[in-house]
């Protein structure tokens, strides 16, 4: 056996292994969740968990209802993605069909600086310069509220949408826009309906990444949103994520082996169904429409 093969053997079984070892991480995480959840759900009916409007575990009178944690999950989300898809879009046709290489160059490295940021600044940032000048605009705006973290939660993740989208835009054949061209399209035209859908699966894995990042992010709803759960979908109000609220609880005031304890699994593994349910949807979203290209 010549030293090539021995080395190609090397590297498939560390390959091999490191991908093991990631499915393990995600089944060993799932399995932690489920585990430390079951306390929890020996006291609280699922379905008052899931129906619920009211989360006051912390209070005297507690109520185990996730919904208001939910609604402010999923409405800071849908925030970032109508900032988020509009631009990012908008920013990878530039990048891909329009600028020059040394323009391409030098933004793209600015652009996903905006990824380095750390995300307490980005709260702040929301708190104490966007909510106020929003304010100037819209008076019913409180100062804590679900539209400012929203929208710089959208800024946040613009790297990991626009960047992706544009690397795989590139990579379409020029064959595919030359002839687009040769029929008499513009550049605008032939980037809308010819390289977008050719490249609709890395844009989509693109934007289900983004997805992921804003209903998982932290810090900017914890500092910005309010840290108040209440069923609402309106931007202007106070609300709490579901990661905002796992924060506060693990801040160290109560005490472990609790009910009150155990609902930061409970709610954590809701997060990871919540997530799971969007990558699926988006993965058969994507399928249906490659499936319609071809």
């Amino acid at each position: 056996m010549g030293l090539r093969r021995i080395s190609d053997l090397f590297w498939s079984a560390i390959i091999t292994i490191c991908g093991f070892f990631s499915i393990f991480i995600s089944f060993a995480i799932v399995f932690v969740l489920v585990k430390d959840s079951i306390p929890f759900f020996s006291h609280v009916d699922i379905f008052e968990f899931l129906t619920g409007r009211e989360w006051t575990p912390l209070f005297a009178t507690k109520k185990f209802g996730i919904l208001p944690l939910v609604s402010g999950t999923l409405l800071t989300t849908s925030i970032a993605l109508l900032v988020a898809v509009p631009v990012g879009i908008t920013i990878s046709i530039f990048l891909s069909e329009f600028s020059s290489s040394r323009l391409r160059e030098f933004y793209k490295p600015v652009l996903e600086f905006l990824s380095a940021i750390p995300t307490v600044v980005y709260g702040y940032f929301a708190l104490l310069w966007l909510t106020p000048f929003l304010q100037k605009f819209i008076p019913k705006l409180q100062s804590f509220n679900a539209l400012s973290p929203g929208i710089v939660i959208g800024i946040m993740i613009l790297p990991y949408v626009s960047s992706i989208s544009e690397d795989v835009m590139r990579a379409v054949p020029h064959s595919l826009r030359e002839a687009s061209y040769a029929l008499g399209a513009s550049r605008i035209y032939t980037a809308f309906k010819v390289v977008i859908p050719a490249s609709f699966s890395g844009i989509s894995s693109a934007y289900i990444l983004g997805i992921s990042r804003a209903i998982g992010e932290t810090m900017i709803v914890a500092i910005a949103a309010g840290m108040l759960p209440q069923f609402t979908f309106n931007p202007l109000e106070p609300i709490q994520t579901m990661t905002a609220y796992i924060v506060q609880v693990s801040l160290g005031d109560v005490p472990y082996g609790t009910i009150e304890y155990s609902t930061i699994f409970a709610v954590g593994l809701s997060l990871i169904v919540i997530t799971l349910i969007f990558n699926t949807l988006a993965f058969i979203l994507k399928e249906r429409f490659t499936q319609k290209i071809r």
